[in-house]
C-alpha cells in the first residue's frame, strides 16, 4: 500500500512540476493525457478521409494507425502533455483594402518558437525528475492536436472543428510532448459550450463547414491559400473576403473569443512591415520584399509563388 502511494504521490508531484515549468516557459495551458488508442476518433477521420475533404492533403492519408495511438510513435509512451501557446493579437494590417495575413502569422514562425519551448521543457524534465524519453511535436508528425487536447481537458471541439477553452477563446496553437513516463492525468474533459450557436457556419463564405463540427478542409480558405498548391478553383471567386494567407473569420466570430486576451510572447509581436504594406504594396510585392518581411514568418510556407498567386486571384476576384 505504500509503495502505491508513493508512486501516486510521485505522479501527482510530476505533473505539478511539469504544468508549472510549461507556465513558466510561457504556455497558456498544458494537459496531460493518458497514451492510447484514440478510439472515438478511429471512425471520424476515417469518414472524413473517405469524403475526402482532406483536398490535396494525401499525407493525412498515412500513417492512419499512428495519428490514432501515440505508444506508435513514441516506444513506451506512456502520457501526452498537451499544451497551448496564445497568439490573439490586437493590431491590425493598416490598410483595409489590402489582402489579409491570419493573425498567427503576424511575427515569428510558431513552429520554431514552440520547438525551442518544447526542449526546453523536455531538458527541465530530464533534470529534476531523472532521464525521461520521448519526442516533441509541433505539426510535424502524425499526432491529432485538438483530441488530445480535448482529452487532457483543455478546452471542447467547436462547431468550427477548433478547439475552444471557456476563459480563453481558440487564438493559441496546440503541441505535444510525448514521454515514456507515468502522470497523473487530467481525466475530466470540458463540456461543450457551443449551444444552439451557429455563427461560425453562418460565416464562412465558402461554406467549408459543411455541418456543424465538420469542416471539409478542401473548401477551406486556409487550405486554399496555404496547402493547395495547384490553381485555386474558380468556384471560390468572389468568396475569399480578401485573405491571402490564412483566414480567422470563424474564429473572429465566435463569442467565447471575447476572452481572449493578448499574447506577451515577444517572438510574436507583428512586423511593423507587414502591417503597413498598402493594397498597391502587396500588388506590387517582389522576391525581395517577400524575403525581408517574411524572413521568420509562417508566410515562407506558401513560398513567393504561392503568396503572389494567392494576391492575383483576389485581385481578379
Amino acid at each position: 500500500m505504500y509503495y502505491l502511494c508513493a508512486m501516486h504521490s510521485n505522479r501527482s508531484a510530476y505533473s505539478e512540476l511539469i504544468k508549472t515549468e510549461a507556465k513558466n516557459l510561457g504556455f497558456m495551458f498544458c494537459g496531460i493525457a493518458k497514451a492510447e488508442f484514440l478510439e472515438d476518433e478511429a471512425p471520424r477521420l476515417e469518414q472524413w478521409l473517405k469524403k475526402n475533404m482532406h483536398g490535396e492533403m494525401r499525407y493525412m492519408e498515412n500513417h492512419f494507425d499512428k495519428r490514432l495511438d501515440p505508444r506508435l510513435l513514441v516506444d513506451g509512451a506512456k502520457s501526452v502533455i498537451s499544451l497551448g501557446l496564445n497568439y490573439y493579437s490586437e493590431h491590425k494590417q493598416a490598410d483595409p483594402l489590402a489582402p489579409k495575413i491570419s493573425k498567427y502569422a503576424y511575427g515569428a514562425d510558431y513552429h520554431q518558437v514552440i520547438k525551442d519551448k518544447l526542449k526546453q521543457l523536455m531538458e527541465i524534465i530530464n533534470e529534476k525528475i531523472g532521464e525521461v524519453g520521448g519526442r516533441a511535436f509541433v505539426d510535424s508528425a502524425p499526432v491529432l492536436d485538438k483530441a488530445w487536447a480535448k482529452k487532457a481537458g483543455l478546452g471542447w471541439t467547436g462547431k468550427n472543428s477548433n478547439l475552444i477553452n471557456k476563459k480563453s477563446g481558440s487564438f493559441f496553437f496546440l503541441a505535444e510532448l510525448i514521454i515514456d513516463l507515468d502522470l497523473e492525468y487530467d481525466i475530466e474533459p470540458t463540456a461543450d459550450h457551443c449551444g444552439s450557436c451557429t455563427r461560425c457556419i453562418d460565416a464562412c463564405p465558402t461554406e467549408a463547414i459543411v455541418a456543424p463540427y465538420i469542416v471539409d478542409g478542401s473548401r477551406c480558405i486556409s487550405y486554399l491559400t496555404i496547402e493547395l498548391k495547384d490553381a485555386i478553383p474558380q468556384e471560390f471567386k468572389g468568396k475569399m473576403d480578401n485573405w491571402m494567407f490564412g483566414c480567422d473569420i470563424c474564429q473572429d466570430v465566435c463569442p467565447w473569443n471575447k476572452f481572449s486576451v493578448l499574447n506577451n510572447e515577444p517572438s510574436f509581436k507583428a512586423t511593423p512591415e507587414l502591417l503597413d504594406m498598402n493594397k498597391n504594396d502587396w500588388t506590387d510585392i517582389t522576391q525581395e520584399v517577400f524575403q525581408k518581411v517574411f524572413k521568420s514568418s509562417a508566410v515562407k510556407r506558401t513560398k513567393f509563388s504561392g503568396l503572389t498567386r494567392n494576391i492575383e486571384f483576389l485581385r481578379n476576384s
